[in-house]
């Protein structure tokens, strides 16, 4: 297994907002729990809420909260007539909670203040440039740390500014983990320039796929250079923290798919052989090896590889 080397400075620098964050969270909650309910009540209260009726185990595995802690305060919830404890034969311990109707109007009292805590001391004070910015930034926080899950996901079209992010993101990460040079940026500048620049007939196409408001990856597809009943699948695109999620499967599968409608009778593509995750997508959607060739490119020995994957029967 390959070892994995973390910086001082990057351990530095993930304490250090540890630190800054701590802060900010005090911040809200001081702007946001002025009610007779300690914090640990109104987390308890919200995670309720949340779920509808959950154990108590449940509620202390989620908030990382010691049980016996967690039992006496819950015991102070129900005799405030703000948790109901629901019959259930066996065991006490795990018998379901719930908030009562009284619980509920406290928990969108609290809520209201949650909200308005965070737009007054995070949203406000930025311009709606930085709100974005900040939003951005605190989703790809949770998607990069928290449980994989099963989130929806949304093919779309590009919107403003994502082509150019697309550019950014792909010069970078193919430098961290190939090497490859600046001739690698310039070159897919021109190839996604191409793609603005080409008639809308024959059909093109671009996709990019959307998890949980992130740009997830992204392809697209227009007519061949070499001939107008061929298209050509260009610039594969899967984010590191989404990749294993078949994302890359399913924009290949929605690239042939769009193909094959608009009456294209073959896909090519072009690739490099030590892309191997990119060239398992391909082979499974049913391209086969058509030549290669070996060359020098963005600083590096390469050997590239023309993948082509028949849309008709042949007469």
């Amino acid at each position: 297994m390959e070892s994995i080397i973390v910086e001082p400075e990057e351990v530095a620098q993930v304490r250090a907002f540890n630190r800054f964050y701590t802060h900010i969270i005090g911040l809200l909650d001081e702007g946001m729990h002025q009610t007779i309910h300690t914090l640990s009540e109104a987390r308890v209260i919200y995670e309720l809420n949340q779920a509808g009726t959950t154990t108590s185990a449940s509620i202390a595995e989620t908030l990382g909260m010691d049980r016996a802690q967690l039992s006496r305060l819950v015991g102070k919830l129900v005799s405030q007539n703000l948790v109901a404890i629901l019959p259930r034969a066996g065991d006490r311990r795990s018998a379901p909670l719930a908030l009562t109707l009284e619980g509920r109007k406290v928990a969108a009292h609290l809520n209201a203040m949650s909200d308005a805590a965070a737009a007054r001391t995070l949203l406000e004070p930025l311009t709606p440039f930085e709100r974005r910015d900040l939003v951005g930034a605190m989703r790809r926080i949770e998607a990069l740390l928290a449980e994989p899950d099963d989130p929806t996901l949304i093919l779309r079209g590009p919107r403003i500014g994502e082509i150019g992010w697309l550019i950014h993101r792909q010069a970078v990460l193919y430098n961290l983990e190939q090497g490859w040079n600046s001739e690698f940026e310039t070159l897919i500048t021109r190839i996604y320039a191409d793609y603005e620049a080409a008639p809308g007939t024959p059909a093109k196409n671009l996709w990019i796929a959307e998890v949980d408001g992130e740009v997830a990856g992204s392809v697209f597809m227009l007519p061949s250079s070499e001939s107008e009943d061929t298209a050509q699948l260009r610039m594969l695109y899967v984010e590191p923290m989404f990749r294993g999620r078949g994302i890359g499967g399913r924009l290949v599968a929605e690239c042939i798919a769009f193909a094959r409608t608009s009456g294209y009778r073959r896909m090519m593509l072009w690739t490099q052989d030590c892309l191997s995750s990119a060239r398992a997508i391909y082979q499974k959607a049913g391209f086969t090896l058509a030549k290669e060739e070996r060359h020098t490119l963005f600083g590096a020995d390469l050997n590239g590889q023309y993948w082509v994957l028949e849309l008709t029967p042949r007469g």
